[in-house]
């Protein structure tokens, strides 16, 4: 008889030994899921996402029956270990048994479900929700109990219980994600969505065409000049305006223009004026992905930035901010420089002083600083602290640089040699 009931507790052992791994692994596995794939998973329909999801919307209820199950267990197996070791063993037996089951624990019911949980927590989590919904239903009461004295005693601690979590994302840790994704999203499209992100940092005044770059037609002009200018024009729009460009009057779209120059009526200024678009005007500093919304809602395409003196300082369209996102509109598949980058045989780049710093960095993955001048010139004439000479040699954040070429006090063209170690390395 002795015999039996030691088997039945050798048999009772073994099985609260796998219910604690059981508790064990389902704790680390809910805690371990991806909660975004898991949402992703529930909004879809998958039933064991589903179930999981209602448990983790309370995750000190969950908590507290996993830990209610597993102490219950424990101490349970650990008084049948005792009862084993002082039959087995008499009074050393206590000993025994509680070196034994210890070390039979850590093994079988804690780490190794554990490990398995933690490298598949999805399998775990959702067999084991369906026991974990039932055993809720069942020990609600209890689970209840023992979580308002545990919130309280929260509470007394002066810290705040809340139910749910926050799994709410902010840029940078959606950057995070998005670089993270590996191969699951296509390395374009990572850059894409990184650009999207990007944009709040970036201005229009980043982005533009400066003021002295500006295309735009004198509507003062004699009425020859002003048709040769048209019919010549790059651009599908251009700026009217009196005597000088902060006297924009219009945006003029090319095709209208065209529409005029064929129809059988009187092609003239005043004609060519009122065909023309109100002008859209920009405040500087505005950040792109501000200005993408307000060029939506007010159905623009392009507009002339503004300074806080009213004056205008440039240019930027639709097209420029998309530019940000998907990179430079080319024929070409292949990623390509800027025209203004022109490379040379030994390493080095002829760089036009008027070329964005932002468009230097993205094509030839440099950390030149933004945070200051945008332009190539206006960064080496803030280093230098005055107006240069040709051909002056100069370290510009870690850059060797040499201007070639100077024009009307500005830096026209400039050399910048492969640093030190790219050249050793090379």
């Amino acid at each position: 008889m002795d015999d039996i009931s030691t088997g039945i507790l050798f048999a009772l052992l073994a099985c609260l030994i796998v219910i604690s791994g059981y508790f064990s692994g389902s704790e680390t596995g809910m805690m371990a899921l991806n909660r975004y794939r898991l949402k992703h998973l529930a909004n879809n329909g998958h039933k064991g996402a589903q179930r999981v999801e209602k448990l983790l919307d309370r995750p000190d209820r969950l908590i507290g029956l996993i830990l209610i199950g597993n102490n219950l267990v424990n101490i349970l197996a650990s008084a049948i270990a005792t009862i084993l070791g002082m039959r087995l063993y008499g009074n050393l037996g206590v000993a025994i048994a509680t070196g034994t089951l210890t070390l039979v624990i850590l093994v079988f019911a804690e780490v190794t479900p554990k490990t398995l949980a933690a490298l598949y927590p999805e399998r775990v989590s959702y067999a084991s929700s369906i026991l974990l919904t039932i055993l809720m239903k069942l020990l609600s009461p209890l689970v209840m109990f023992i979580n308002m004295i545990t919130n309280g005693f929260i509470r007394l601690l002066g810290l705040k219980v809340v139910h749910g979590g926050d799994d709410h994302l902010s840029s940078d840790e959606l950057r995070t994600v998005v670089n993270e994704a590996g191969s699951l999203i296509p390395r374009r499209h990572q850059d894409m969505l990184i650009s999207i992100l990007d944009l709040e940092h970036v201005t229009v005044n980043d982005i533009m065409v400066p003021r002295n770059e500006i295309t735009g037609i004198d509507i003062n002009d004699d009425w020859k000049s002003i048709v040769r200018q048209l019919t010549h024009s790059p651009h599908g729009r251009v700026v009217l305006y009196r005597d000088q460009i902060d006297e924009a009057v219009g945006m003029l779209r090319l095709r209208e223009s065209y529409r005029l120059m064929l129809e059988k009526n009187e092609f003239t200024k005043e004609t060519l004026l009122r065909a023309a678009d109100e002008v859209y005007f920009i405040p500087e500093s505005t950040p792109l992905n501000v200005q993408l919304l307000k060029f939506q809602r007010n159905k623009q395409r392009i507009g002339l930035i503004v300074d806080e003196y009213g004056d205008i300082i440039g240019l930027v369209t639709l097209e420029d901010i998309l530019e940000e996102i998907v990179g430079e509109f080319t024929t070409s598949i292949a990623p390509s420089l800027s025209d203004e980058i022109t490379p040379q045989g030994d390493g080095s780049f002829l760089i036009e002083g008027s070329a964005n710093i932002r468009d230097i960095n993205k094509g030839l993955k440099w950390k030149l600083p933004t945070d200051g001048p945008r332009t190539l010139n206006g960064l080496i004439l803030e280093h230098l602290e005055e107006i240069p000479e040709s051909h002056l040699s100069v370290h510009v954040s870690g850059h060797p640089m040499e201007i070639v070429e100077l024009e009307e006090n500005r830096i026209k063209l400039v050399k910048v040699f492969p640093t030190l170690k790219k050249a050793q390395s090379a």
